[in-house]
């Protein structure tokens, strides 16, 4: 299967599945240079579990039930002690203040507003510092550092700056493939040259709006949290962001984090029930089934087709889930299956980037929306009422493991 990011030409899982937020995506495809846009939609490799996390949801089918009161219906769930206004938060996404003027502010911010989480990237241009200190309630995904005194620095300015839940992604033990989006020119930090002065010529709305108006206001921006204390400018001929260094990482590194860390403590990239055990019995507080949106592994298989076999391994345990979720009919479904929350990471990016807080905002709403709609329609005034009982799968349609 072949891939042009600058065009996508993933197979669609039908035209109605990504009606809801997909304009956003269309505007920032246009708003973008194509490169920067490619880093944002780019998939591993062949895109297999790209097309796979958006292909899932149609193998799950509702059974509503009917002549039940649900005029009194909420969308709020409770999670890690906090009841958020919806079953969804925002997923963590590197470079937002590359897309969206200040995006990583905008985002928290938005989140804030809303009610819900916002995971911050590891490799995000704003200082944690600013944007904790904007959205308290925000969380912080590191990408760990090489060695042991380098993570616990980093951990603990992640403390020092106020935040109150941690997010280790731990599916980046090496770095995934990224052939299509250095095909479309996207480096990180990006090469001045040519191409990248036509592609701002040619996109003036992105180079005047977003890119010249954080130079003119904050200067050049730098790849921020990488570390506890390196900071790597976001436009550079002869530097080189450190991508390696992880491969040696094991479980006693996340139990030394877990020492250090007194927040809630959260593991991202689970995909195998055995893992899944591991995180509780160490003390997680609570994990996320992820295929890193298909930009990883190529071929992982969706984090859906993992998720029952997970919920019945750890029990009462937090389980929360990302990859492929674009609207609030499959938020429902891995409710259904037992998630206890959803995060959902490129529609936000597109919002921020076409509409700055407003349409990240709308595009809450518009979540909160389908979602509150799909519940009545369920029967049910709750996203804690939901079961298994309220979806038919396809035959075939979950994994099955061998301990």
């Amino acid at each position: 299967m072949s891939i042009r990011v600058s065009t996508p030409t993933f197979p669609s899982t039908g035209p109605v599945q990504q009606a809801g937020l997909r304009l956003y995506r269309q505007r920032q495809h246009v708003h973008l240079p194509a490169s920067i846009f490619a880093y944002v939609f780019s998939p591993a490799e062949t895109g297999q579990s790209l097309v796979d996390n958006k292909a899932v949801f149609q193998e799950i089918r509702f059974l509503p039930r009917i002549l039940r009161d649900v005029s009194k219906r909420t969308t709020a769930k409770k999670l890690l002690g906090h009841e958020w206004a919806a079953p969804f938060g925002i997923n963590p996404m590197a470079v937002s203040a590359l897309t969206a003027y200040r995006g990583d502010r905008v985002l928290a911010e938005s989140a804030a507003a809303e009610n819900i989480p916002m995971v911050m990237s590891g490799s995000s241009l704003m200082r944690i510092e600013e944007v904790v200190g904007a959205a308290p309630n925000s969380w912080f995904q590191a990408y760990l550092p090489p060695t042991t005194e380098r993570i616990a620095a980093l951990v603990q300015r992640a403390a020092d700056a106020g935040f109150g839940t941690l997010v280790v992604t731990v599916d980046v033990a090496v770095r995934g493939s990224t052939e299509h989006y250095e095909r479309a020119h996207f480096h990180s930090p990006l090469q001045p040259g040519l191409r990248l002065l036509w592609e701002g010529l040619s996109h003036p709305s992105w180079s005047l709006g977003t890119f010249g108006r954080t130079i003119a206001t904050t200067g050049i921006p730098h790849f921020e949290n990488s570390d506890s204390e390196k900071r790597i400018p976001v436009i550079a001929r002869n530097v080189v962001r450190e991508f390696s260094g992880r491969a040696h990482l094991a479980w006693d590194a996340v139990q030394r984090i877990r020492e250090q860390w007194k927040g809630k403590l959260i593991l991202k990239g689970i995909l195998h029930p055995q893992d899944a055990r591991m995180a509780k019995d160490i003390g997680m507080d609570g994990i996320i089934l992820s295929n890193h949106g298909g930009r990883q592994l190529d071929g992982a298989i969706s984090p859906m087709r993992v998720l029952p076999t997970v919920r019945s391994a750890v029990g009462d345990f937090p389980v929360m889930i990302d990859s492929g979720f674009r609207r609030g009919t499959d938020v429902i479904k891995a409710l259904a299956l037992g998630a206890d929350f959803v995060l959902v990471g490129r529609p936000f990016n597109y919002a921020a980037t076409i509409g700055g807080h407003a349409g990240v905002i709308k595009a809450s709403q518009l979540l909160k929306k389908e979602i509150d709609s799909a519940l009545g329609m369920l029967g049910v005034t709750a996203p804690d009422q939901l079961s298994p009982s309220h979806v038919t799968v396809a035959q075939d349609t979950f994994a099955r493991f061998q301990d």
